[in-house]
């Protein structure tokens, strides 16, 4: 059976702690054997990649574009899809779990992606609130406080195979 993806997604222009955390999501996704998926650039995205990388994981970019100048440090391999923003359908497709760290459109359209999915566990560390047009506050992800909850949740609410 091959390794559980877990998708890592987050603001390219993020926080000190949303890096900080990515970083070590990353960290323990690789210590955990997970495959750690990404969009390659800077950010969330540098951080986990950096983290998992350091810890021997492996970690595949998923690039709106063509041009590997935009990848960051650490990616076992790239994916160059060319596709802009429709790479995030990509990205949540290939995964088995989604950790959400931090916010911006695109990590919410990654968020609405994995929710439209229906089939995928999405985890929320400090990320995205969704609120419907009746005021009312929606699940769209498991909230966790720390970057291990954040793991742990993921990996105890994938499926196995038969059970997709």
């Amino acid at each position: 059976m091959p390794p559980v993806q877990i998708a890592v997604c987050g603001p390219r222009n993020c926080t000190d702690t949303d890096a900080a955390n990515a970083e070590h999501v990353g960290q323990l996704l690789a210590q955990r054997g997970a495959t750690v998926l990404c969009g390659g650039g800077t950010g969330v995205m540098a951080a986990v990649a950096a983290g998992a990388s350091q810890h021997g994981g492996l970690v595949i970019g998923v690039r709106p574009d063509t041009d590997p100048v935009n990848t960051c440090k650490g990616l076992s391999a790239v994916l160059y899809t060319g596709m802009g923003e429709a790479r995030n359908a990509i990205l949540v497709n290939s995964a088995d779990a989604i950790i959400i760290i931090g916010g911006s459109w695109g990590t919410l359209s990654e968020l609405a992606l994995a929710n439209r999915r229906g089939d995928i566990p999405v985890v929320s560390l400090g990320g995205w609130t969704v609120i419907d047009a009746d005021g009312v506050q929606r699940a769209a992800a498991i909230e966790a406080k720390t970057p291990r909850a954040a793991v742990d949740a993921a990996l105890a609410a994938i499926h196995t195979p038969t059970d997709r």
